[in-house]
């Protein structure tokens, strides 16, 4: 019942946003402490420190305080910079950290303005370039998995990123209005038991 009324967040791509634009993505999964030594094991070796994790992409819009979040399947550049379209404006202003797979965004997006700062070397903010805004999303959603959900399985964390989104964009309405918008939002969605089981190519955490 849970993940049908979280299919009321999930809603089909809105108009660009205009800017200032934060893009950042974050990484899901257990802590490494935690884990088996055989787990560790497996997930060793060097630049790997992602490796097992599901990420997820997020922008805001400082203007509207708006965000957009999903579920992705890679980090490079052929997988963020067409979601960076789709989610800026021409001419918006775009901020990022300094990951690699951002360093094509002036040359492969036309009318943006792309800056980034340099978290490697302890740079965080550099004037009106940061992605604070759009980190303290992932800092709420890592305190409600911990908190309230203690466990999220990748099969179905889309869903609950959605849920996170959805929450943070109607925060500032009063509780009719949200209520309002809510049952919109399951109006015509239909979420049936064995969709929801179904293989969708990710891990539902279950233990063997």
């Amino acid at each position: 019942m849970l993940h049908r009324r979280r299919e009321a967040w999930v809603s089909e791509l809105g108009d660009p946003f205009d800017g200032p634009l934060e893009v950042d993505e974050t990484h899901r999964g257990g802590k490494r402490r935690n884990m088996s030594n055989a787990k560790r094991k497996e997930l060793a070796g060097p630049g790997r420190g992602a490796v097992g994790k599901t990420a997820v992409l997020g922008a805001k819009d400082r203007a509207s305080n708006q965000v957009r979040a999903k579920v992705i399947e890679k980090t490079d550049t052929e997988t963020l910079v067409p979601l960076v379209e789709d989610s800026a404006a021409q001419g918006a202003a775009v901020y990022t950290d300094e990951a690699a797979a951002y360093a094509s965004l002036p040359t492969m997006l036309n009318g943006i303005e792309h800056e980034a700062v340099k978290h490697s070397v302890g740079e965080y903010v550099r004037g009106k370039v940061h992605t604070n805004g759009v980190e303290s999303v992932w800092s709420m959603r890592k305190r409600a998995h911990k908190g309230t959900f203690h466990k999220i399985s990748p099969k179905h964390l889309d869903r609950y990123v959605q849920e996170f989104a959805g929450k943070h964009n109607l925060r500032e309405q009063d509780t009719p209005a949200q209520m309002a918008i809510v049952a919109l939002g399951l109006s015509g969605k239909r979420l049936k038991y064995r969709e929801l089981i179904a293989d969708n190519g990710r891990s539902s955490g279950a233990r063997a």
